[in-house]
């Protein structure tokens, strides 16, 4: 079984799990843990027994977004731009993931915890998840490939509001607009996933392989992600922005306050 810094993977039988293991940290995306997401869903690819992976967080949040500590202290041994597009490779090394994934959504959903669920194939919340995409009000713009997916899931019009205004929104909502397939009770997430997977987990595994892929590249055709290899671009160019930096400072600052 392989081992990951931030990350608890498990496999049985047909059926992998990939859960996010920072619950402290509400399960924040940092440099090692977008890094350990990519390298763990090229090993899944290397286990062709696998048909499901179900993708959660430890603890109460599913995930809770960038890292803001990484936000505020860069790594000298991170090139700027390299640091910067970690998280679009994590994005999609999901997405091409062989087998079917299935977010498993508890607590907070935020900014790029909200671009891991839509890089999954299914969406599974509780009907007290909490969902918001904060990156305009913390002065960057949402990257990693988030914008072309979101509109793929809830349409251009959804994506721009939620995406400018920065508001939260619940599962009702999310499920509503068609993000998520499925929403449960808190005490019934885990059961519910676990079926799921189990009845996926069921079928050919050509089949629901094959299936992914058509799916996959239907959309990509209509809204493609791979055309975001310059999103790296426009949040390091968001870093030497003046208003974009006052903006991050002052919901840091809140942040920090609250």
């Amino acid at each position: 079984m392989a081992t990951f810094e931030t990350l608890e993977v498990s496999v049985q039988g047909a059926i992998g799990h990939m859960a996010l293991a920072h619950p402290k940290r509400l399960n924040a995306l940092s440099r090692q843990t977008l890094q350990d997401l990519a390298q763990a869903s090229r090993w899944f690819d290397e286990q062709r027994d696998v048909k499901v992976v179900v993708v959660s967080g430890q603890g109460t949040s599913f995930c809770a977004g960038f890292d803001l500590n990484d936000f505020m202290n860069p790594d000298p041994k991170w090139g700027v731009r390299e640091s910067a597009d970690l998280g679009r490779l994590m994005a999609e090394a999901v997405t091409n993931m062989n087998a079917l994934t299935i977010a498993s959504i508890r607590g907070n959903c935020i900014g790029g915890g909200v671009v891991l669920a839509a890089s999954c194939d299914l969406r599974v919340a509780t009907d007290s998840a909490n969902f918001v995409i904060p990156e305009v009000d913390l002065g960057i713009p949402l990257a990693w490939g988030g914008i072309p997916r979101l509109v793929r899931e809830i349409g251009p019009a959804a994506t721009k509001e939620l995406v400018l205004t920065c508001r939260p929104f619940g599962s009702a909502e999310a499920k509503s607009l068609g993000f998520l397939n499925t929403i449960v009770s808190e005490a019934e997430l885990d059961n519910h996933v676990q079926a799921l997977a189990e009845s996926l987990a069921a079928k050919p595994g050509y089949s629901l392989r094959t299936t992914k892929q058509q799916v996959n590249a239907v959309t990509e055709e209509m809204i493609g992600t791979a055309r975001n290899a310059n999103d790296a671009d426009s949040l390091v160019i968001a870093t030497y922005d003046a208003e974009s930096r006052a903006a991050s400072a002052a919901y840091l600052k809140s942040k920090k306050k609250g």
